[in-house]
């Protein structure tokens, strides 16, 4: 069964207001203090990231208006470059999510665990306890529809945005004490601190582009794609931008570059010893709308993978009742559970997401100029058309490579690593289709 458009403009909203604020924003700032000397580097780089991220998300709107379909982010490489392309940089990305899905889900239980578990379970077995039966729970939500997890998405993502702006009402209690000096990180280069800096402001704002891959699944999709994503990104980077006064407000530069715990540091000035009870429900209430808006996401990209034959056909199965994927969901839960017994060596594996999102997010901002000339038809039918074209997907492209290029003068290692597992990506597409029959273009 093929899929049917179930969700709304609104719960697209939510969904991509749920991919971009994870965890981030409650440990990022403290990244970002360190490569800024004074409070204008430090804003510079959160205003700069808004509007990149802003152009970013105006750029994939257009090209989710223009080519709505289920698992866009792999279907718009296959239209626009090749299949084999398409599969190189999608693979790295589903592999990824799951574990950035399986040690994000272990941070919420670890900080949920001492409020609600019992003092025998305060220990690593009560964490892997806590940790799979929230995926668990969140399966059985998705397994039941895309309605019902839509709904249940919504619900998460305005309890998180609500706990954000209690926690903005700390710069009314005044400030704390503050660290010492300002730390001076990076400061023999401006330009190559400046751009590590945005690493984290981006990191700290990625996640939009996944919101194509529910092309199919949106009502009157050339119309509420880009709607949803810019008024989503939109209150996205009003919410970082308040948040991030609240911290400078309550801390400083030189507090923030000492902070880690920054969340907890608002909800202690607002809420005093209550403040880390507080905390721990934000924090895990943001796993868990994090979790479940993945579990939502990546199966639409088996399935984008099983139209092409490069998966097996049971991935692209369709529950017509529920629209739910049912193995292919099932197959992303699975492997997320089976990454949390092995989730502690998936640190060092996380920390070069970073590296294959720039190069995926900027290479598919790409495809809007293969695409514009592709849909030429569209062009008068009154489908979305971004304004300032082509400077804003420029803007956004150049500025992504910049940090790419950061990252890896920072850490050359990266960018190996990065190739091989993009090389890898293609042999196993090849050895993959080599019995298949010849991709045909749509």
């Amino acid at each position: 069964m093929s899929i049917t458009p179930k969700l709304t403009r609104f719960d697209l909203s939510m969904i991509v207001v749920s991919l971009v604020i994870g965890m981030g924003i409650f440990a990022a700032p403290a990244e970002v203090a360190k490569t800024s000397s004074n409070p204008y580097l430090y804003f510079g780089a959160w205003l700069l990231g808004g509007a990149v991220s802003l152009c970013g998300a105006l750029t994939f709107a257009e090209i989710g208006a223009r080519y709505p379909t289920t698992g866009g982010f792999y279907k718009v490489f296959s239209f626009c470059f090749h299949p084999a392309f398409a599969f190189m940089i999608n693979w790295v990305l589903v592999i990824s999510n799951a574990a950035s899905v399986a040690a994000v889900a272990l941070i919420g239980a670890e900080y949920i665990n001492p409020v609600i578990m019992p003092q025998s379970l305060q220990n690593d077995v009560g964490v892997k306890i806590m940790t799979i039966g929230s995926v668990l729970i969140l399966y059985v939500i998705n397994y039941l529809g895309i309605k019902m997890s839509a709904r249940t998405q919504n619900v998460l993502t305005l309890f998180k945005i609500g706990m954000i702006l209690i926690l903005c009402a700390a710069v009314f209690k005044g400030s704390i004490a503050q660290a010492g000096k300002v730390i001076e990180y990076h400061n023999n280069n401006g330009i190559s601190a400046f751009g590590l800096s945005l690493v984290a402001v981006f990191f700290t704002y990625g996640g939009y582009q996944q919101t194509i891959n529910f092309g199919g699944d949106i009502i009157n999709a050339k119309v509420n794609i880009p709607k949803a994503i810019f008024f989503g990104i939109a209150t996205v980077i009003s919410l970082y931008m308040l948040i991030n006064f609240a911290y400078y407000s309550i801390l400083g530069i030189s507090g923030l570059q000492h902070k880690t715990t920054l969340a907890a540091t608002l909800a202690g000035v607002l809420f005093g010893t209550a403040g880390y009870k507080i905390v721990s429900l934000l924090m895990f209430v943001s796993v868990l709308a994090f979790v479940n808006v993945n579990i939502m996401a990546n199966p639409r990209v088996y399935y984008a993978m099983a139209e092409d034959g490069i998966l097996p056909a049971r991935f692209k199965r369709v529950n017509s009742q529920t629209q739910v994927q049912e193995f292919g969901l099932t197959f992303f839960v699975g492997a997320v559970l089976v990454i949390l017994f092995f989730a502690g060596s998936f640190q060092k594996i996380l920390s070069y997401v970073m590296f294959f999102d720039t190069i995926g997010l900027s290479t598919a901002a790409v495809s809007i100029f293969i695409l514009r000339r592709k849909t030429k038809h569209l062009n008068d039918t009154g489908i979305y058309s971004m304004k300032w074209y082509p400077l804003i997907p420029i803007i956004f492209i150049t500025t992504y490579w910049f940090v790419t290029i950061s990252i890896f003068i920072e850490n050359p290692q990266a960018a190996l690593i990065c190739i091989l597992a993009f090389i890898a990506g293609l042999i196993i597409y090849f050895i993959t289709k080599r019995s298949q029959q010849p991709y045909t273009t749509p």
